[in-house]
């Protein structure tokens, strides 16, 4: 324990001294919010795969690896990376572009302006706020690896994870949460490249084939469908939702807006390229899931406090489990600074969007643009404070399950973003209320059929309790008939020069 204090304390040592840094380059709440456009492709890259790869990839998701096997696997690797690299690749430039000449800040902000509507930034500002749901996941996924490794209390931890990172993010902003994600992101790729390693090594030193020792554990753990899976049951939800969902979510408010940080389009082609491959490595530690049935016993899962199954500490048991004491952790240093990253980008976004988008749509009328800026930077500082204290209390009795908790929000979020997102990059000339329809229709459709399909729907083939499945439906539903309808309807034409997109 006492290297897992000095070898944190360094990383804390070393973070605050980029916060500082950050601070220094921050001169405005514009800089706060996503700094001034000239950052080097390679910091972005990094940044925005360490801050996509959160607790959920490298302490929560191997879990459902563990449980529904394959099924998993393809949903949370292939399908949801093919899709998110697609829509961000699709998005990227013209949402460059646009938000520039805008002077967009978030992504409330770019869509407001994109559609000459104060209320549609509003609307989406308070939507922004399902966010805070992920920001759940994270500081709980934090406080699982930080317990044990630090000896702490969950509330101990809780403290000082919120303190420390809210501290950062408020003083530095979104120059604070470049600087650190490199360093997080770097520790993360090293990391990474040493636990598949140890995948390797694990699969590579069995008597038996690893497919074979599997499915005399459970046939369903290498069948292209588990059928008794608990979230990934069938084909929809392991072929077709994770490419949805991993599109849809591309619209999150603190992945999208990365590309504001560059000048050009040649700086935002160079980091997608960086950020794919960094991404990659990341997901794949997911795999972690499939040989932890090697080598960690069923027990070992088993919280001493309640007797319950904790699939959630399949990846830290594996860890202690393959590798030395040491080892494991500097391994776990690593993952509560993956968490971290991802974090203060969260934090970054949901007080620059509570402050920009919501606060002075309600309270800066009548202001000079000087005195809009400063109340928005004292807004923002003091919502960071609030969201720090309202996680803090409610990851006090956790929700059972946090990935599936964190998703729910903001997959939620991600559907209702993506049809005025995707309308406004590829059509000169969106129109205003079918794309709000649109993006209504999905957010009704998510949240009815989580909370209620089953009961809608009894004999349904499908899982409305994975919010991957519930989010992918939503999305089916209202965004390919409104893309349809946008190109009947001649948005598609050639806007003047005069006319504004929501004409």
């Amino acid at each position: 324990m006492t290297l897992a204090w000095g070898l944190f304390a360094a990383y804390l040592v070393a973070t605050s001294w980029l916060g500082w840094l950050g601070f220094r380059q921050t001169r405005g709440f514009g800089s706060f919010a996503i700094g001034n456009g000239d950052m080097n492709p390679y910091v972005v890259g990094v940044t925005l795969a360490a801050s996509t790869a959160s607790a959920a990839t490298f302490i929560i998701n191997p879990g459902f690896i563990y449980v529904d096997g394959f099924s998993a696997w393809f949903h949370l690797v292939p399908g949801l990376c093919i899709g998110f690299f697609t829509m961000l690749t699709i998005l990227s430039f013209r949402f460059r572009r646009i938000g520039a000449q805008s002077g967009a800040l978030t992504i409330p902000d770019w869509i407001g302006r994109r559609y000459d509507s104060s209320a549609f930034a509003l609307y989406f500002s308070v939507l922004a706020l399902l966010s805070f749901a992920f920001v759940v996941l994270l500081v709980g996924g934090i406080s699982i690896v930080m317990q044990p490794l630090l000896g702490l209390t969950n509330t101990q931890a809780l403290a000082l994870t919120l303190i420390f990172v809210t501290g950062y993010v408020l003083v530095g902003g979104t120059y604070a949460h470049v600087l650190t994600n490199v360093l997080q992101g770097t520790l993360m790729i090293g990391v990474s490249v040493l636990i598949l390693a140890s995948v390797a090594y694990v699969v590579l030193g069995q008597s038996e084939p690893i497919i074979e020792q599997l499915r005399a554990i459970d046939p369903g753990l290498v069948a292209p469908v588990k059928g008794d899976g608990q979230l990934f049951n069938d084909v929809f939800s392991i072929y077709v939702a994770g490419f949805v969902i991993g599109a849809v979510l591309v619209c999150q408010p603190h992945i999208l807006t990365k590309a504001l940080y560059v000048k050009d389009d040649a700086a935002v082609r160079s980091y997608l390229w960086i950020f794919c491959g960094v991404f990659t490595l990341f997901a794949l530690l997911v795999t972690v899931g499939f040989v932890a049935h090697l080598v960690v016993p069923e027990t070992a899962l088993i919280d001493p406090a309640s007797g319950a199954f904790r699939q959630d500490l399949v990846m830290t048991v594996y860890l202690k489990t393959v590798f030395p004491d040491w080892v494991f952790t500097v391994i776990a240093v690593v993952l509560l600074a993956a968490a971290m990253s991802t974090l203060d980008g969260l934090l970054v976004g949901l007080s620059t969007i509570a402050a920009n988008d919501l606060a002075l749509n309600l309270l800066g009328g009548g202001m000079t643009s000087e005195q809009r800026m400063k109340l928005a930077l004292r807004i923002s500082h003091g919502v960071l404070i609030v969201v720090a204290i309202a996680a803090f209390i409610i990851n006090l009795n956790p929700p059972r399950l946090l990935g599936v908790f964190g998703q729910v929000g903001v997959y939620g979020l991600a559907v209702a973003a993506s049809p005025p997102l995707l309308a406004g990059v590829i059509f000169p000339l969106p129109r205003l209320v079918p794309v709000w329809i649109a993006s209504a229709v999905a957010l009704a459709v998510h949240f009815g059929l989580y909370f209620g399909g089953a009961s809608v729907f009894p004999d349904s083939p499908v899982s409305f309790a994975n919010p991957g499945v519930t989010a992918a439906i939503a999305t089916l539903v209202a965004l390919p008939p409104l893309m349809i309808y946008g190109a009947l309807a001649g948005w598609g034409q050639s806007a003047p020069a005069a006319e504004t997109s929501s004409a």
